[in-house]
Order: structure tokens, then sequence, then C-alpha cells
């Protein structure tokens, strides 16, 4: 079958037809796999710490290598994608991908896994923000590309649940490097599918390529994600601390470059719009929430509740059930009604989720916690799906790769924060908890570090402090829960105040909806720069 060029003309916008839909199953695959890595080696670090045998810093950075390098690469990449074309560098980062698991299944040693690690990152940078940009292409109906980006919201999420899983199951029946093993033959399928089934795109954007950029944007990133994630390990010490403010610094550079420069990297000019630069921040807002409180439920289904890694595992699907069902409808009640009001009663249904989470105990019954980290997620990915079709209805369409990459990094920002911010409130009440009850060490540190204590105490005396440590573990899981309700409430607030009457993208420039002043998008300059290469009628509501 041969390849067409795909384009927005004006006029009469055209519905997606049979071969697009099959595109988009067939660009859900890396996304699967891409969002799948970010969580695949829970169970198998066991494993491949026997095998490799690596030192404790080689351990963490076999863990966190692959997310800092896709956190960091994704504005460059979003960028290429769209100079370069979004299926090229699909495929791109497709080989690279199945090459880079190749050599981390066979790795002989910690530096080759980590440095395999490194190329996934750049592999899955070059994967996640063409897909969602090649659905801003293929769908130029904008209920037709609601549909396609709530499947491709609620696959993203659903990798992440699914990644520890898979992990469970292959490394209990095959060898660790397993786990990467089974991306090359998905990734040789995608080399084959993509041709015959995605159109071709052209890049569009034109000028050459912003080198400096690329440098200030990896120099901004990677020490602000890597500091927010070692105080979110270890507490606010000096190097982190400095590593957020050098990437802060550098961030101020890279803003001034991208304000200055005849061909930026990245075009601020969208985070001016209220449509975009809104919805990234609630972007921000939902992953600090639903990324940062993963690691309570996971701690209390394994270390309060006693369940095996692969059992806690399976359990924490359930809450998918949920988010299978809030996707769909949020979608459905966006078409009847203001999208905005969707998004704040998703934040208000999440903050639901995590009240329910704040009575959290010992002695609860499981459907307490399943219930409310359902209810959470729901109301969360809900949220997520309208965030992302309001943003890419209203991107330019010869900055897609561009945008997708803005709202993902911003996904990896809002996951490293919640997990720096949630976390840091779990673990100062469990410390003030267990001030009383354990001396300074490992006890007073973590549930884990009072378990393995408890295994050299004298029955009685263990169990005692095993049981206070995990009444000082909930009351942390509950004043984080707590935390996570002011956040969803104040995002529900900021989404009524600041988002309602977005701009509509009416192919000929922009205005605001109706109901909220008469201002136009256009005032600010912006209208004909969001409507470049639209061409649709697409309206974001």
């Amino acid at each position: 079958m041969t390849t067409v060029e795909t384009s927005e003309q004006p006029g009469a916008v055209p519905l997606a037809g049979r071969r697009e839909w099959v595109g988009l199953a067939v660009l859900l695959l890396p996304l699967l796999l891409v969002s799948m890595d970010v969580s695949v080696l829970y169970f198998a670090v066991p494993f491949i710490g026997r095998a490799l045998e690596p030192t404790g810093t080689q351990q963490l950075w076999i863990l966190d290598m692959y997310g800092f390098v896709l956190s960091g690469l994704l504005i460059v990449m979003g960028a290429l994608g769209d100079r370069i074309g979004r299926r090229r560098l699909l495929l791109v980062g497709a080989a690279m991908f199945g090459g880079a698991s190749l050599v981390a299944a066979y790795a002989h040693n910690a530096e080759t896994l980590i440095a395999a690690r490194a190329l996934l990152g750049v592999g899955g940078a070059a994967l996640m923000p063409s897909t969602l940009a090649l659905i801003r292409t293929m769908f130029l109906d904008p209920k037709q590309r609601g549909t396609a980006i709530a499947i491709w919201t609620a696959v993203m999420t659903g990798g992440i649940s699914l990644g520890p899983i898979l992990s469970g199951v292959l490394v209990e029946h095959f060898w660790w490097g397993s786990i990467f093993l089974i991306n090359v033959p998905a990734m040789a399928f995608l080399l084959f599918l993509v041709p015959v089934f995605v159109p071709r795109h052209r890049g569009l954007a034109r000028g050459p390529f912003d080198l400096i950029g690329a440098v200030l944007s990896l120099g901004t990133l990677l020490p602000v994600v890597y500091g927010i994630k070692e105080i979110a390990r270890s507490g606010a010490a000096t190097l982190p601390v400095l590593s957020i403010g050098f990437g802060l610094i550098v961030g101020a550079l890279f803003v001034r470059r991208q304000l200055t420069a005849t061909h930026p990297l990245l075009d601020l000019e969208l985070l001016r719009m209220r449509a975009f630069g809104g919805s990234v921040v609630a972007n921000v807002l939902s992953m600090f929430a639903i990324v940062g409180f993963a690691i309570f439920t996971t701690q209390y289904l394994q270390s309060v509740l006693g369940m095996s890694p692969l059992r806690a595992a399976l359990w924490s699907l359930v809450p998918s059930g949920a988010v299978a069902v809030a996707t769909p409808v949020a979608t459905v009640l966006a078409r009847r009604m203001d999208r905005v009001w969707v998004m704040c009663g998703g934040f208000v249904l999440a903050a639901g989720g995590f009240t329910v989470l704040a009575g959290a105990r010992p002695d609860s019954p499981l459907v307490l916690l399943l219930g409310g980290s359902a209810v959470y997620a729901a109301g969360v990915v809900a949220v997520m799906t309208q965030v992302t079709e309001m943003a890419m209805g209203v991107a330019p369409a010869d900055r897609a790769a561009s945008a997708s990459a803005v709202l993902e990094s911003g996904s990896e920002l809002g996951g490293a924060l919640g997990m720096a911010l949630l976390g840091t409130i779990g673990d100062a009440v469990y410390h003030r908890a267990m001030a009383d009850t354990a001396p300074s060490g490992p006890a007073r540190e973590t549930l884990g570090g009072a378990q393995a204590v408890a295994a050299h105490l004298p029955e009685d005396s263990g169990r005692a402090l095993v049981d206070s440590a995990r009444e000082a573990f909930c009351d942390g899981m509950n004043s984080a829960a707590i935390g996570a309700v002011v956040v969803m409430m104040v995002a529900a607030v900021y989404c009524a105040r600041f988002l309602r009457g977005v701009p509509v993208a009416n192919g000929g420039g922009v205005s605001v909806e109706d109901g909220v002043g008469s201002r136009s998008e256009a005032d600010s300059g912006l209208g004909d720069r969001a409507a470049v290469g639209s061409g649709e009628a697409s309206q974001v509501r």
C-alpha cells in the first residue's frame, strides 16, 4: 500500500477512515512498551543484582537512567520531529529502542546495562512525542481526535501499571533479560507496520535546528529531575539542592535563548496560549498526584498487608478498571458541556479518592485502599484525557511534536515533584511517629528498615516494632493523602478560574467562547500562530 502525504486544507474537515484507526492501533504499540519500561524493573532488580552484582550507586543508575534520559530529551526530540517528520522519527526511535533492548537483555555487567538503559531513553524520547503528534495529524475531526487521544491516554497510564506485572511473570519463568528481550520483536513488528498504516508526515518546521537550545534544554531538565528524585529518595542533601539550582539557572538561559533565537527549539508563544499553557499546568498537577502517591499504595500492599510483589501488582491493577470506564465517560461528557467542568469534576473526584485513603489503617479492609485508588485514578485520568485533547487541539500542526513533548515533559516533572513532596510529607510524619519507639537508625527511617531490624529481635519485641512501624507508615500515608486532596482542590479551582472559555481553533484565528468575556486570543498576537496549518473546525470546549 502506498503512503500518502497528509495535509490540513481549509474547508470541510475530513473524517478518519479505517486506515487511520488501524494506524492508531499501530502507534499504541510503542507507547505501551515505552510507558511499561518506566516500571518494568521493579521486580527484576533482585535478579539483576545477583547476576551483575552492581554497586549501590550502579543499581540506582540502572533504575533511573531511562527516566532521566527520556525526560531530558523529550523537548529536543519533539522539535526534531517537527523538522524531519514524525513518522521518520518514530521509525528511528523504534530501531534504537529495539537495538538497545537487545543489548540490555544480554548485558554482562552493570556498566553495559546502564548504557543500554540510556539508549532506551533516547529511543523512548523519539517515540513518545511522535505518537501523539501523529494522532494530531491523522485525526482532523475534533470528536474523532478526542476519542483517539482518550485511547492514547488510557494506554499510556495502563502501560505503567502493566510494567510490574509483566516483569513479575517474566522473571518468574525466564531470566531477567527477558523483560527487555520482549521489546525486540515488538519493535521489528512496528518497523514493518508503520510504513503501511501510518501516513507519512513531511517536516513542516523550517530553519536550522537549535543545537544550543538543545544543550540548554538538557542542562535544565536533567539536573532538575535528578535533584527532585534524589530529594524524594534521600532528603534535601547538598548535591540535589545544588543540582536543582543549577538546572534553574540553565533554564533561565534556555528561556532567554528561545525568546531571542531566530529559529527557537521551543515556541514559547504556545505556553502563552491559555488553552495550551493552562493544559500543561493541569497536566503537571495530575501527574503530581497519580505518580506521587503510587509508592504509598505499593508499600501498603506489600509491607503493611504482607503481600508478595506479584500478588500486590495484580491487586494494583484493580483501579485500572475504573480508569477504563472513566476515560470514555469523560470524553462523552466533554462533548456535551464545557470540558473545563469535566476537568474540575475529575480533580474533585480525585480529591474524594484521596480523602478515602486518608483513613486507611493497617487493619482496614482491602476494598478501602482499592476503592480509594480507583476513584482518584479515574478522576486524574479523566483530567489527563481532556488536558491532552485541549492542548493538541490548539497546537499548530507544524508544532505538534514540540507541543506533545512539552506536555510529556510536564508529566515527567509533575511525577518527580509528586514523589518528592508527597514522599517528604510521608517520611516526616513517619519519623516523628517512630521517634519514641525506635532508636536512630533504619527502623526510624522506613517501614522496610523497621522490618529488617525486627528480624534480629526477639519475637515479641520484633512484632511490636513492626506493628508500630506499620501504624507510623499509615500516619504518613494519611498525611500525604491529605496533601494530595489539597492539591487536587487547588487544581479544580485553577481550572474553573483560568481555563473557562479557552480559545477555539476555528481555522481562521482563535477566539474565546461565549460566556467569559469577549477578549480574543488574537489580541495578544497569538491567533494567527495558533491557526497555522490547522484549517480545521476544531472546537476546544
